[in-house]
């Protein structure tokens, strides 16, 4: 029998399933290697001295994860390097903010080489291999060199740029190239898999099929897309958790009659944060009846703090928080609620439950975890309404949201004017249709679906059709 390998930059499997902050990666990857007799493997998140190849194998939340230290200099030039400064930035469109850098390119390769050195010993014949996001690459390409003949995904859970944006990149012929030593490569939307097509095409001279595959470098691939879901029943069951029921019945206390609005991300500026704000300060101008009637919850989880961008963004959002709080607030009432903290999932899907309006505006987003949690968390009695990024992947499927373009600060105001007002029946009619795709495209599906075309079983265009 098989196994499923995961491979991804890092290995967190909560021990605890309603623990960790917005969903994401870890979460659907736990809930799906724990219906496979699978491996994780990827970085501990260590450094060390010298990078020496030791793995530690161990067993987290019913997941046996194997571990690898990486060496600082790595970490500087790979992660924070190549990942974060160069492609992150890139893939969300922001040329602006990329810095290319000789060293960062080469520490790149060097880590997945070391990623495919360390891996390949606890390869057997017949497993699959499934490579996760934009770190890792090349790393199909250094498994070959190697003599892997298993197949091996990839699945981006980034967005894909355009290709005129894609082609800023130095040596990006290169790294496409080294996209075809997989034999399926996924995208969370049709737009970036038509990105990527494009490239291949009119960039790199490559054919397109009938059948989706993709003929460059003297090799074929299959490329699809594949929209990540969530846990949904076992959202679902943490939102009914003692847990959640505590935090609820805490933001309701708090709220004292209020509407909350709330934004659940992580601290990035793909993540419109500012907009977000300006948008909801325009809001507030726009509607002075509505000053003491409403505040904005913000988490924002801080990340990549190490980072002189982020650390710039952080600056920036405590500055409009405060100007707008200066502003508008009273002796008993706070507009913005600004808070850089992580909370446990059952602790958010109590949050979100509480919630009159979700504020889930991403510049630019592969999919968008969080829109699909704060669906599934509502009371369906009584339901909090979605306020969508057109930018967000999962605006394909979550068509009943209130779906806006984060960089019209109007629209967005006027459209949590229209969520604060929106009617019972509306509400409850646009959950039930927001739940309905949720439920049916969950991480289980998203799951089977990838490692069915991987095994190279026939496309289930039923399957698809039946929840489209």
């Amino acid at each position: 029998m098989s196994r499923l390998i995961v491979v991804s930059n890092r290995v967190n499997p909560p021990a605890d399933t309603a623990v960790g902050t917005q969903g994401g990666l870890a979460m659907a990857l736990s809930a799906a290697l724990r219906e496979e007799n699978g491996i994780w493997f990827g970085w501990s998140g260590q450094v060390t001295d010298t990078y020496t190849g030791h793995l530690s194998i161990q067993k987290i939340g019913g997941v046996t994860v194997a571990l690898t230290d990486l060496e600082q200099q790595d970490v500087q030039e790979y992660y924070n390097g190549y990942a974060n400064r160069t492609l992150w930035p890139l893939f969300h469109y922001r040329t602006d903010l990329v810095a290319f850098e000789r060293t960062y390119d080469e520490g790149y390769l060097r880590v997945n080489q070391r990623f495919a050195d360390t891996l390949f010993p606890l390869i057997e014949k017949d497993d699959l291999i499934w490579v996760q996001d934009y770190h890792l690459l090349p790393l199909a390409q250094k498994l070959r060199e190697h003599e892997v003949k298993n197949r091996i995904g990839f699945f981006l859970h980034i967005p894909w740029p355009a290709m005129r944006v894609f082609q800023t990149l130095p040596k990006h012929m290169e790294l496409v190239e080294t996209l075809f030593d997989y034999d399926l490569i996924g995208f969370q939307t049709e737009d970036s898999l038509s990105a990527f097509q494009e490239y291949v095409v009119n960039c790199a001279g490559g054919e397109l099929h009938a059948d989706g595959r993709l003929t460059a470098f003297g090799k074929t691939i299959q490329a699809a897309a594949f929209p990540i879901g969530i846990d949904a029943e076992e959202f679902i069951t943490a939102a009914n958790s003692d847990k959640a029921l505590a935090f609820y019945n805490l933001m309701r206390n708090s709220q004292a009659g209020r509407k909350m609005i709330t934004g659940v991300d992580r601290l990035d500026y793909s993540k419109g944060l500012e907009e977000r704000f300006l948008a909801y300060e325009q809001f507030l101008n726009n509607h002075p009846r509505m000053e003491g009637e409403v505040f904005l919850m913000q988490i924002a989880t801080a990340t990549r703090e190490e980072v002189g961008t982020y650390q710039d963004l952080r600056a920036r959002l405590d500055s409009l928080s405060g100007r707008i709080n200066g502003e508008h607030a009273t002796i008993d009432w706070v507009p913005v609620r600004y808070v850089n903290r992580a909370y446990r999932r059952d602790e958010l899907a109590g949050i979100y439950r509480a919630s009159q309006v979700g504020l889930v505006t991403p510049l630019r987003d592969g999919m968008n975890l969080v829109a699909k949690e704060f669906v599934a968390a509502q009371d369906e009695r009584d339901p909090g309404v979605l306020i969508l990024s057109e930018f967000a992947g999962a605006a394909a499927q979550m068509k009943a949201a209130l779906i806006v373009n984060p960089f019209d600060r109007q629209a967005m105001a006027e459209a949590i004017s229209e969520a604060v007002h929106m009617p019972l029946k509306e509400r409850r009619q646009r959950h039930a249709d927001l739940l309905e795709d949720v439920k049916a495209r969950d991480v289980v599906w998203w799951r089977n679906d990838f490692v069915a075309r991987l095994k190279g079983e026939p496309v289930r265009l039923h399957e698809v059709e039946a929840v489209a």
